[in-house]
């Protein structure tokens, strides 16, 4: 009984110190909200009735009269930036790094907001300078990662080589596949400018890095067929299809042209129409069309795309079956069928592209870094329509 009474008289005890901390943290937040400036509030309700340029235009004023509110120039920075309105955005974080009294950590976060002005305002000279002072302090890893990024876009691959692996060895994850891209890059340069010898050791390199990467491949055997040895070229791009089956489209004009340099048609058909039996592909076709055209005659070549098309039934195919047959029809109904063919044409156009599996950006060619997003080897080596029967 003595313990149940103990309880109740506890109870009023409870609720008035409840009441105590209540009445505290009531008297904090008025305080708090008395030391803002009417401007913020203002901006506030500017936000909530979705007039965002009018509580842009609060929140300036709000800077102008008290130059102590780092955290709104960080705010506003920002919010400059992703409207692109660049030049106010550098202006604001200038203006935070001129203050004297900054503490360290807002400084480091002044000078990498104004990196990434810089970067989105194509300024990438400076941005540069400003990430590469920040390599060293709490913010290496994202101005490394920025820095990658400016590299890249200048298409300095020795520094972006450096930049990769310095942000591999910092644990942000493998980075191999990428490395291995820019020594490709490198590579295809030494090509362009018919240096192969200089090619293949960085290609070499690349392949150390990256095993499985089909474009130094490819372009191994390119450097060889470059230094007048096509056999070697011919073992090199077999390799592919080792490494990715689906990517053997991409080196199946090389092989045929390697093959019937060396005198030796018929292995090379033979080798694509294995190829094409384990991965359907309307540019493999396009490829051993051709050659079955050449080497054995047009019935030949209708019969391979006959073939095709019921086991691949897609526009594109169709469009290809179509100029198989357009000629093997009497002069009648060629015209005819040459209106179907160009009407086929039109709308199968639509689906001969190859899509970004990051962020869908579609292309007529094939690309190793996709154009809209930058990323590496996002590209499927199959057309949109043929994604959309495998999926």
């Amino acid at each position: 009984m003595e313990f149940e009474i103990w309880w109740l008289l506890s109870i009023p005890i409870f609720f008035g110190l409840g009441w105590i901390a209540a009445r505290i943290d009531i008297k904090q937040l008025l305080s708090e909200s008395r030391s803002l400036p009417k401007g913020y509030f203002k901006g506030l309700n500017f936000l909530l009735n979705e007039q965002p340029d009018k509580a842009i235009d609060a929140f300036i004023e709000i800077v102008r009269l008290d130059s102590e509110t780092a955290d709104l120039h960080f705010a506003l920075g920002n919010l400059f930036r992703r409207r692109g309105e660049t030049e106010r955005a550098i202006r604001m974080h200038q203006n935070l790094l001129l203050r004297p009294d900054l503490p360290p950590e807002q400084r480091m976060q002044a000078q990498y907001e104004l990196g990434q002005d810089f970067l989105r305002a194509g300024l990438l000279d400076r941005a540069e300078e400003v990430f590469q002072e920040l390599t060293e302090t709490a913010y290496s890893i994202q101005a490394r990662r920025a820095l990658l990024e400016i590299f890249q876009r200048e298409k300095e691959w020795v520094q972006a080589i450096d930049a990769a692996k310095a942000l591999q060895n910092s644990g942000t994850g493998n980075r191999n596949k990428q490395i291995a891209q820019f020594y490709c890059e490198l590579a295809e340069d030494e090509l362009v400018n018919t240096h192969p010898e200089k090619a293949l050791p960085l290609l070499e390199t690349a392949l150390s890095t990256d095993r499985m990467s089909v474009r130094a491949t490819i372009l191994t055997g390119d450097a060889l067929v470059a230094l007048g040895k096509p056999e070697e070229a011919l073992a090199t791009w077999r390799r592919v299809e080792k490494q990715s089956i689906s990517h053997t489209v991409l080196v199946a004009q090389r092989l045929m042209e390697g093959f019937q340099s060396v005198g030796r048609p018929q292995e090379g058909i033979s080798l694509l129409k294995s190829y094409l039996s384990e991965t359907a592909s309307i540019d493999l076709l396009e490829v051993l069309f051709k050659a079955v055209l050449k080497q054995e005659g047009v019935e030949a070549a209708n019969t391979l795309v006959h073939d095709e098309l019921r086991r691949t039934p897609t526009l594109l195919g169709l469009d290809k079956l179509l100029e198989a047959q357009l000629l093997v029809v009497p002069p009648e109904i060629r015209e005819d069928l040459s209106f179907v063919r160009n009407l086929v044409q039109r709308y199968a156009s639509r689906l001969s592209r190859y899509q970004c599996s990051h962020c869908g950006f579609e292309a007529r060619q094939f690309y190793w870094q996709c154009p809209g997003c930058h990323q590496w080897e996002t590209y499927p080596p199959k057309r949109v329509e043929e994604m959309k029967l495998s999926s």
